[in-house]
């Protein structure tokens, strides 16, 4: 069994059952202790569990996408839309995992453009709209997440290129590092963030500093951060240090 289905496992059982010791995770996977020990090591290390004496707790995670979709609509709307005017038709445009990268989507309706993803739903949103050419990477699914990860999709992205990529997350700290909750998304946002030419941040003002113990980059691998609201001083000279322009919907800040 790979490591990462091991580790998908492992949270799951955890997040359902509670505490849960090395010795019962080997026998439902049928690995041995000391490869848990392992995973448990990795998974606290990434931040979504906690190592107890003999086992381990999972930490609180993403929520489910139908959950995260019905919060602060009118906020990712007004992002969505002032990041679709960075958008020039013929271009080629990444769109990440998450609820806002759905509403972006919807902005997209009737344009001329190729968008890639790994989003379920943005690929539902736009699937019969002739005039995108649309590409829907392949991986593992999650289906309480509607998207799909894992080395199938970062292989996938190995061998594309975009214009854009429009990148979600869960959090940023004050240092302008952008953060997630879930291991198994960090590797496929960074091959987003590799695969393309220039990276925007869609953040509303709850993802200051939001959560998250997985870093996915830093403030140098971000070109545009668009958000609902001014942005905090420390988070803002880390932004402006590393050459990114912060856009507020409505107006445009550098």
């Amino acid at each position: 069994m790979l490591a990462e289905r091991r580790h998908q496992l492992i949270l799951r059982a955890l997040r359902s059952g509670g505490p849960a010791a090395v010795t019962d995770l080997s026998e439902q996977l049928g690995v041995s202790p000391a490869t848990i020990r392992r995973d448990l090591v990795k998974l606290e290390e990434d931040g979504l569990l906690t190592r107890v004496h003999g086992g381990a707790r999972a930490e609180e995670g993403d929520q489910p996408f139908a959950e995260v979709a019905e919060v602060r609509v009118a906020e990712k709307d007004a992002i969505a839309a002032r990041a679709a005017a960075l958008i020039a038709d013929g271009q080629s445009v990444l769109l990440d995992i998450g609820t806002t990268a759905y509403r972006l989507a919807r902005q997209l309706h009737g344009r001329r453009l190729t968008v890639i993803t790994s989003n379920l739903v943005v690929y539902e949103e736009l699937a019969d709209d002739e005039g995108i050419e649309l590409v829907l990477l392949g991986g593992m699914v999650r289906r309480e997440y509607r998207s799909l990860v894992g080395f199938l999709t970062e292989d996938n992205l190995r061998q594309l290129h975009a214009d854009w990529l429009f990148l979600g997350t869960s959090g940023v700290r004050p240092g302008g590092q952008v953060m997630d909750t879930t291991v198994v998304e960090v590797p496929v946002k960074r091959a987003m963030i590799k695969a393309s030419e220039r990276t925007v941040l869609l953040a509303d003002t709850s993802k200051f500093p939001g959560t998250g113990m997985a870093k996915v980059c830093g403030p140098e691998d971000l070109d545009v951060v668009v958000t609902n609201a001014p942005v905090d001083v420390a988070t803002r000279a880390a932004f402006e240090e590393a050459g990114v322009e912060v856009v507020v919907a409505g107006k445009a800040q550098t």
